[in-house]
């Protein structure tokens, strides 16, 4: 099984996949998805415009979401990967996806989690840089608490946010073909 990729690179074993582009506030997600999206054709869902309205105001006002806050976003992320999937249709979508319960309600045989990786430093001056977004750099703590990196078993891909956006794009293409 396998997906051309443009350029003529495969995906290996995945025939449709869907991405889950994931990490804390400030990694990179929206960027690295857009990229990917533009380069792949393929369908993309800014998974934070999935949060109900009452998670994005708690979040504005500095409070951070508990697990049963998070459970009918990841539901609504769930929808938009399981459709994607069920039509074969490749896809890229943004989702923190911190912990692994919160993966294993998104997993699937076709999806694969690209996690943007970096230093704690880096992240909060990325955010704090930030104009325009609901996600306060005070949450940034809370979410690293959280984190629970993916782990070998888990089909994701790791990618280092200390290069350029299009070097991340490029090593998650290139780690892809391997997948």
């Amino acid at each position: 099984m396998s997906v051309t990729i443009e350029g003529g690179a495969s995906t290996g074993r995945l025939r449709h996949p869907v991405l889950v582009i994931m990490g804390v506030a400030g990694s990179g997600k929206s960027t690295v998805a857009g990229l990917l999206a533009g380069r792949l054709g393929w369908d993309f869902q800014e998974g934070d415009d999935l949060h109900p309205r009452a998670n994005v105001d708690k979040m504005a006002t500095g409070h951070p979401l508990t697990d049963d806050d998070r459970l009918p976003w990841l539901a609504r992320v769930s929808e938009w990967i399981i459709t994607r999937t069920s039509k074969g249709r490749p896809g890229i979508i943004t989702c923190s996806a911190l912990k692994r319960s919160y993966r294993d309600i998104l997993r699937g045989e076709d999806v694969v989690f690209v996690y943007l990786a970096g230093s704690s430093d880096l992240i909060a001056r990325r955010l704090t840089a930030r104009l325009d977004h609901y996600m306060p750099a005070s949450l940034l703590e809370s979410q690293l608490a959280t984190l629970e990196p993916p782990t070998a078993d888990e089909h994701a891909i790791t990618i280092d946010i200390g290069v350029t956006t299009a070097e991340q794009a490029a090593d998650a293409l290139q780690a892809l073909v391997s997948v």
